[in-house]
């Protein structure tokens, strides 16, 4: 009796601390170590329509057009930054997807712009239509419009 009373406390604590833990809600934001902030800010709000969350002397926050999702700069070797988050971006390796409803509207827009096209508009088999756009800190931007072949 004692071994099953044992047995549930520990199954009831192990519960506890798992629920706890476990991830519910979850929201992303993605961010990018650069000096580049003040470009990186014209750009995602004058190219793709981002707003402004937050933004002091050291960090800035952007937030989508539908406020859905968020992307953040960090000026390289800041002070108030322990030393993981000190390293500025290389500008390789990162590339970011954005789902648009009219990738060819957006796109269009975007060209008008003036913006370096990197990746002309084009259907692919899996049934994406998408263009690419590169950032001023050098990560590939994705624009697409999802659907089934």
């Amino acid at each position: 009796m004692k071994r099953w009373l044992l047995l549930i406390i520990f199954f009831f604590s192990v519960s506890n601390i798992y629920s706890q833990v476990k991830p519910g809600k979850m929201k992303l934001n993605a961010g990018i170590i650069t000096a580049k902030i003040a470009e990186s800010k014209k750009f995602y709000t004058e190219i793709l329509g981002f707003g402004v969350s937050f933004e002091n002397e050291f960090y800035l926050l952007l937030h989508t057009p539908d406020k859905q999702a968020e992307i953040s700069f960090l000026l390289p070797e800041h002070a108030s930054q322990q030393p993981l988050f000190k390293t500025a971006f290389n500008g390789k390796g990162v590339y970011l997807t954005i789902e648009v409803a009219d990738v060819d509207k957006v796109y269009e827009a975007i060209k008008a712009k003036g913006v370096d096209i990197k990746i002309a508009i084009r259907n692919e088999p899996w049934g994406d239509r998408h263009f690419a756009i590169q950032d001023p800190n050098g990560v590939g931007i994705d624009l697409v419009t999802y659907s089934h072949p």
